[in-house]
């Protein structure tokens, strides 16, 4: 299918058919967060269209979800291919019936793009589930090297079943605020970012440490950024040595998404990785929004040029699957069924998963992403100079496709977008995030930028 020439807009957004449909699904379906309904048959490469005819340059891609664009013929094939058809028809419980393909599968997938250091991974099915499941490994593998090779003990066993201690410890994850890890109960009791995730759900006491707020341009507060990033890493430290129980591990997003786009320094991640280790602790790399290339980086974490490889690195989103990569087999549990579940994953989502890497790194996708993102970048740079009042701390640099500026009132500005067809994103309290896919391209920038001024224009009355 070939791509649509470009945005355009027939009715209000959301349009007439679009609010018919979301009525009717409400009586069944929960659709009060439905912003337009989809007709993903007419949508092809960066554009999507609604049900009403509307098409939309799509730079948000299913919350950054979307890695090769709309019907994009390599997966399609692979969608329809004879081991797509196996594992959709015999969905393997793959950590007691795997396929005799599975081996081949993970090697000709995930391996070849495994996070550098990290030699196994475990699936799963979403991000809160992968991070949900790095927490556990991590808490075995504390856990492990304390016991040592002591087998369990009777009191342990007894206790466990109850939720008590010793066999239930009193151990903790710190997590940062204004992240988001996930909406699981462990996963949850990490999230900071938003009251809406977490109101009304019990959680873990687990402790949070401030994420460094840098001031921008980056290269004209050189100092200030260090000294505050300074401060937090000292702030990480006394919490973990002065928490009421253990911290087993530390939890971070190379850049935090939901939260607001929020950047630090390579040297900051490298700090942080060092007091983990220093310490005994699992350093968790929350890669679930950033991984799969669209920083310019296969993984974010690539440009902080850390000694060695993170311990657990989680994946869902653009991958098309999830899990986590890790690079100790100390965080293979002890024994057997400790990390397991029905499913482990799906075959069929990690199948799609390998097409995707097939598509990024036959076409250098991520190269490609790493170029696109500095002309980007330029650009909206260029035109926040006209228009400071609506850009303000313009980040991203260096960081691919991977946008984002404040502006006074991200859902209007939101609206008036759509309205020009371009689909977008907001996060944070005032944030506009740019989530376009690998396959975004410079004749995508003038439409995108177009808007922007129409948009502001608009909306300076």
């Amino acid at each position: 299918m070939a791509e649509i020439n470009g945005p355009s807009v027939r009715t209000a957004v959301p349009g007439p058919l679009t609010n018919s449909s979301k009525t009717e699904l409400d009586t069944i379906f929960d659709a009060r967060t439905v912003q337009m309904v989809i007709d993903y048959d007419r949508s092809s490469g960066n554009y999507l269209v609604d049900v009403d005819g509307n098409t939309y340059l799509d730079v948000y891609a299913q919350i950054a979800s979307i890695p090769v664009g709309y019907n994009n013929p390599t997966l399609i094939k692979a969608a329809q291919s004879p081991v797509m058809v196996s594992a959709l028809v015999n969905r393997p419980a793959i950590g007691n019936f795997p396929s005799h393909h599975w081996l081949n599968i993970l090697r000709e997938g995930l391996m070849r793009v495994a996070p550098r250091g990290c030699t196994q991974v475990f699936t799963a099915q979403s991000g809160s589930e992968a991070n949900e499941l790095a927490f556990k490994a991590t808490f075995m593998a504390y856990q492990q090297r304390l016991r040592g090779s002591t087998p369990w003990s009777d009191h342990e066993l007894e206790s466990v079943m109850n939720n008590q201690g010793p066999g239930t410890p009193e151990l903790a994850i710190l997590s940062f605020k204004n992240s988001f890890h996930g909406r699981g109960f462990a996963s949850l009791s990490a999230t900071r970012s938003k009251p809406v995730h977490k109101m009304d759900i019990p959680a873990f006491k687990w402790p949070q440490a401030t994420f460094p707020a840098l001031k921008y341009p980056l290269d004209e507060h050189e100092e200030e950024n260090k000294q505050e990033e300074a401060r937090c890493l000292l702030e990480i430290k006394h919490i973990v040595d002065s928490w009421h129980c253990p911290v087993a591990g530390i939890i971070v997003e190379p850049i935090q998404s939901e939260g607001g786009d929020n950047h630090a320094s390579p040297q900051f991640f490298q700090e942080l990785q060092a007091i983990t280790k220093s310490r005994g602790m699992s350093l968790i790399v929350d890669e679930v929004q950033t991984g799969f290339g669209a920083t310019g980086k296969f993984w974010a974490h690539e440009h902080w040029n850390l000694p060695s490889a993170p311990d657990l690195v989680t994946f869902s989103k653009k991958a098309q699957t999830a899990g986590y990569f890790f690079s100790d087999s100390n965080l293979r549990p002890d024994k057997a069924y400790r990390q397991f579940n029905t499913w482990m994953g799906d075959a069929a989502r990690v199948i799609m998963s390998n097409a995707v890497v097939d598509e990024i790194l036959s076409k250098d996708l991520v190269s490609e992403t790493a170029r696109i993102g500095n002309i980007l970048y330029d650009n909206i740079a260029s035109l926040a100079s006209r228009y400071p009042n609506f850009i303000l701390n313009l980040r991203g640099k260096g960081k691919g496709t991977y946008i984002a500026f404040d502006t006074p009132d991200s859902s209007a500005l939101l609206k008036e977008m759509r309205s020009l067809g371009i689909n977008i994103g907001s996060c944070g309290v005032s944030t506009i995030r740019l989530r376009p896919m690998l396959i975004f391209k410079e004749c995508h920038i003038s439409p995108l930028l177009e808007a922007l001024e129409t948009a502001f224009l608009r909306l300076q009355g």
